[in-house]
């Protein structure tokens, strides 16, 4: 991988993270098109710039995770993110597994368009109009409606929206209550990999990974820079979307998308 992949593969992740239209399944496409090599430091880069999108959430609402004095706020994340952290743990190997087939990704990216056309009809009358309304219990439901994103290409976010939206927060709020989650979610993942992990094909660590020489460095600096910057921009455009036109419009996308991709890698499989 070079820093042109580099600078791609973090626009992709910015753009895509938290947005319904699965980040994995966006990644897995622009590898295979721009011919970057599958090895232990693209594994990481992809995982570890979402450390700089993590840091566009913080930005966007620093008023939120800043202010101490609502301590229930720290305990409610806390507690969404236990399922998601305990199930990636033991099915990591797993979902390493199902990363090495794009066509059954691409079928989820198709499948979760469609139920992104209808949700708003299953899940009416909200009764939650913001965050300091989510009870712990909520909470904890929309953290494992969250686990269903193990599945590559389901979308973290879609999948914490709709089970927000199940848990009658209305859909502004259960957008922003993703973004609040992912944030928890995605550092856990991010220092698993990086600190903990042990990389299949080196036997390194990911810091090992890091430093293996200048450029590694300078390619994770530069990517979580780019993926910062983007999903500021990406955030504020979502909530902008949802708001006019609900969710449709990342349903036809997650169709079209799927299909373009299913087409693609069963013509070059």
């Amino acid at each position: 991988m070079d820093f042109f992949h580099a600078i791609i593969l973090a626009i992709i992740e910015g753009l895509t993270e938290y947005l319904p239209i699965s980040s994995t399944a966006h990644m897995i496409f622009a590898s295979s098109y721009f011919g970057i090599q599958e090895d232990d430091f693209v594994k990481l880069f992809q995982v570890s710039i979402q450390f700089g999108a993590i840091l566009a959430v913080v930005a966007l609402y620093w008023k939120k995770f800043l202010d101490f004095s609502k301590f229930s706020f720290y305990i409610k994340l806390a507690c969404a993110v236990v399922p998601a952290l305990v199930l990636g743990y033991i099915f990591d190997d797993m979902i390493d597994a199902v990363l090495g087939d794009p066509i059954p990704i691409a079928i989820v990216l198709i499948l979760g368009g469609v139920v992104l056309l209808f949700i708003e009809n299953f899940f009416k009358s909200p009764t939650v109009y913001k965050e300091e309304d989510i009870t712990i219990k909520k909470a904890v439901t929309i953290g494992l409606w969250q686990c269903l994103a193990m599945m590559p290409g389901t979308s973290r976010a879609a999948a914490s929206i709709i089970g927000g939206m199940q848990q009658k927060l209305t859909r502004e709020t259960a957008a922003e209550f993703s973004f609040f989650l992912a944030v928890p979610t995605m550092a856990a993942v991010t220092v698993y990999s990086v600190f903990l992990k042990t990389y299949h094909q080196t036997g390194l660590k990911g810091y090992e990974l890091l430093t293996q020489n200048s450029d590694n460095i300078k390619m994770f600096l530069l990517g979580n820079a780019i993926a910062f910057v983007v999903a500021i921009v990406a955030i504020k455009g979502f909530i902008g979307v949802i708001k006019k036109y609900g969710f449709k419009p990342w349903g036809w996308y997650r169709i079209i998308a799927g299909i373009a991709l299913l087409a693609y890698f069963v013509i070059n499989k």
